[in-house]
């Protein structure tokens, strides 16, 4: 029980530290968050789904993909996924 202990405060831990931004963080970043990802997938669920997205975006803002999914990811849409992370955010 001791492990799992230690493994909840770390989980704690990380969900206080998160900061994210879609102008900031990698990509890969939210993708190994689950809640993060539960996000991107529902929000974006054409973006999410893209292999690309999954494995060469990993490095990459979403902002600066923005430039490859112009009508998936407007201004608006960034917007959107922002106040989901604000939530996270705490």
């Amino acid at each position: 029980a001791g492990a799992s202990l230690a493994q909840q405060d770390q989980a704690q831990e990380a969900r206080k530290a998160r900061n994210y931004s879609v102008e900031t963080t990698p990509v890969g970043t939210l993708l190994d968050d689950p809640e993060a990802a539960a996000i991107l997938q529902r929000l974006i669920p054409a973006v999410y789904a893209n292999e690309m997205f999954q494995s060469l975006g990993r490095p990459n803002t979403l902002r600066s993909i923005q430039q490859y999914e112009p009508a998936t990811l407007t201004n608006a849409k960034l917007a959107e996924i922002q106040a989901e992370f604000d939530k996270l955010n705490g």
